[in-house]
């Protein structure tokens, strides 16, 4: 079903074990969304036998998540991306910042009204982008974007896989209300035990 609206983005900060598996903070909003644009880069093998192909395998590789935001402010813009900010409250951005990976959600408005909930385990940031221009005849905002790259989290499911995005549909007859109702209390985890 198509979508007509985004809504409360959030992140989690990550910490990693000694084998770099993840632990999340409590969600904090990140922004308010003006868009969310994922895309997915697939590892793909084809076997060809007999004059055709017989075996396709494709896996997940990466993504790319551009958030499209009202305001990203300096402390958060250090938290994302490494950069810091100094005695003066002025973000500092150097060539040898090291951003830090987080968890990404947000939710996405149906056209029934209902909502498509997503959670992102590991996406890392780099230096936010600001288009500005000068005011002509007529007004027009000029708002900050940010991209990531979107990747595999660390620590396995109960199946021993790697997720990298959790999606959930409200209006699913399956869905149940506490997995709505909790969903940026925590990062969701995968429930297969």
């Amino acid at each position: 079903m198509a979508t007509i609206g985004l809504d409360k983005l959030y992140y989690a900060e990550i910490t990693e074990n000694e084998r770099g598996e993840e632990t999340y903070g409590t969600p904090t909003q990140l922004a308010k969304a003006i868009s969310a644009d994922l895309s997915v880069e697939l590892a793909e093998a084809v076997l060809y036998a007999d004059d055709g192909a017989v075996e396709v395998i494709k896996e997940f590789k990466q993504g790319k998540l551009t958030l499209g935001i009202d305001n990203i402010g300096i402390a958060l813009a250090a938290k994302l991306t490494g950069a810091t900010v100094d005695n003066n409250n002025v973000l500092v951005s150097t060539t040898d910042d090291a951003s830090h990976p987080v968890a990404v959600g947000f939710r996405a408005k149906k056209a029934n009204g209902k909502y498509r909930y997503f959670w992102l385990y590991r996406v890392t940031f780099g230096v936010p982008s600001t288009s500005l221009a000068t005011k002509g005849d007529s007004i027009s905002f000029a708002t900050p974007s940010i991209e990531g790259t979107v990747v595999r989290r660390n620590k396995p499911d109960g199946r021993g896989f790697y997720p990298w995005k959790a999606e959930v549909n409200e209006d699913d007859a399956d869905t149940q209300g506490t997995t709505i109702n909790s969903w940026y209390q925590s990062v969701y985890e995968p429930d297969f035990e």
